[in-house]
């Protein structure tokens, strides 16, 4: 995502220019060498992949084509749940569409057996998955420009609470990659003196007059 939480269109200007977007393709210029590293080892791994529609009808046009990339084999034989209000059916080999309430077939996913449950892009679909806490862990990369609007990773979906940072990198182009876990509530304090002194209080009764 944008350091501001844009995580729309980050490969392309055609890849999802919903409301108007521009910007698209904004990460392009900024991988280097450990990114692509860091892509390839999470790839390595047995995974499922659960996506939501747009995601989805983007990956479906590219990857089956692209079998020369590294990234293709994993990707096209990898098991892919499709949440979805409009599509009917889905043809990209070992893809299944999630019927009923996605809250709680994710749920049920998560309680079975097997690998890996990755979510790639699909901004209106995480908002699901926060709103029911259904993500154990965040791997954000977060690029070092600004766009001011358009798909956020956090946003209508997002409860208050706490993150706990796991690791993070940074690339030779400024991208920051950071992995976050859950961590509970939200905790809230405050800087404000217990027993203000009489200086204090004399300040802010000055303030309180010159307001």
């Amino acid at each position: 995502m944008t350091l501001d939480g844009i995580m729309q269109a980050p490969g392309g200007p055609d890849e999802d220019p919903t409301h108007d977007f521009a910007q698209g393709g904004w990460s392009v210029n900024y991988w280097d060498e450990m990114m692509g590293q860091i892509m390839t080892e999470s790839l390595a791994k047995p995974f499922d992949l659960l996506l939501g529609r747009k995601t989805y009808e983007i990956f479906s046009t590219h990857w089956p084509f692209a079998k020369d990339e590294p990234a293709a084999d994993r990707l096209n034989n990898a098991r892919k749940y499709v949440a979805s209000r409009t599509l009917h059916m889905v043809g990209w080999d070992n893809s299944s569409l999630i019927k009923g309430d996605v809250a709680e077939e994710v749920t049920k996913l998560k309680q079975e057996d097997g690998p890996e449950l990755q979510v790639q892009g699909s901004g209106d679909l995480i908002q699901t998955l926060l709103k029911h806490n259904l993500i154990d862990e965040f791997r954000v990369w977060i690029f070092p420009v600004v766009i001011g609007h358009g798909k956020r990773l956090f946003d209508q979906g997002t409860l208050p609470s706490g993150l706990k940072l796991v690791s993070s990198k940074t690339s030779s182009t400024g991208v920051i990659l950071a992995v976050y876990e859950p961590a509970g509530e939200l905790k809230t304090g405050s800087f404000a003196l217990d027993n203000p002194s009489e200086a204090e209080l004399a300040r802010r009764q000055r303030l309180a007059i010159e307001g």
